[in-house]
């Protein structure tokens, strides 16, 4: 499926969920989506880690529903747990299926998104494991002079963000050296079209989640 209809279907979908209580609806979600991963040969540490890592804030909010809310409802209680885990699973559906680059070119040629936050907003993802390189450098390089940089420490952050800036500059020369001109028609290596298959999935698809939110309980 296009990356750029794929995107618009995910966000269209976690917003009808979310101002719906239906847990039948959540549930199917989650096991279309559990499914879709599996065919894509998702790792079972990663389906292992989503299921683990929104289990506190599910069941936090569970808690606080049922025993400290004016309600004391179970029932929505459920609703948000199934909602938060729909959430992870419809967002794991673009973090896995899709790549970065070919999500940027799909949203720069397809939804016409300008290039510069297109190819931006893929820099900036690109230099997240740079980033934790460079916070541990610090924390490593501040223990050889006798001094402990918690994850809370304000210096350990301020460092890296004067990382991040002087990378922001050799960035900027990168693309200017590579071509890359603001306001500029662009040529694409990769030409990335929506194809009628992916409108027909797009339309299919959010018609059965229409469904399911009008006749499930």
């Amino acid at each position: 499926m296009n990356p750029s209809l794929k995107l618009l279907l995910i966000i269209i979908i976690s917003l009808e969920i979310s101002f719906t209580n239906k847990i039948t609806t959540n549930l199917l979600l989650i096991f279309f989506a559990l499914i879709f991963l599996i065919l894509h040969h998702c790792s079972l540490r990663t389906l292992v880690k989503l299921l683990l890592i929104p289990l506190l804030p599910a069941l936090t909010i569970a808690v606080t529903i049922r025993w400290f809310s004016p309600g004391h409802s179970w029932f929505f209680a459920w609703v948000m747990v199934s909602r938060i885990y729909a959430y992870c699973f419809l967002g794991a559906l673009i973090t896995i299926s899709t790549s970065p680059l070919e999500l940027a070119r799909s949203l720069e040629q397809n939804a016409h998104l300008p290039a510069k936050y297109a190819y931006g907003t893929l820099a900036a993802l690109n230099t997240v494991p740079r980033t934790i390189q460079a916070i541990q450098t610090i924390r490593i390089a501040a223990q050889m002079r006798g001094i402990t940089l918690n994850f809370w420490s304000p210096q350990l952050y301020f460092k890296a963000i004067l990382s991040a800036l002087s990378w922001s500059d050799v960035l900027a020369q990168a693309m200017e050296s590579q071509g890359f001109v603001e306001g500029r028609s662009r040529t694409h290596v990769q030409v990335i079209q929506i194809k009628t298959r992916d409108w027909i999935t797009l339309i299919a698809s959010l018609a059965i989640v229409q469904v399911t939110l009008l006749m499930l309980p």
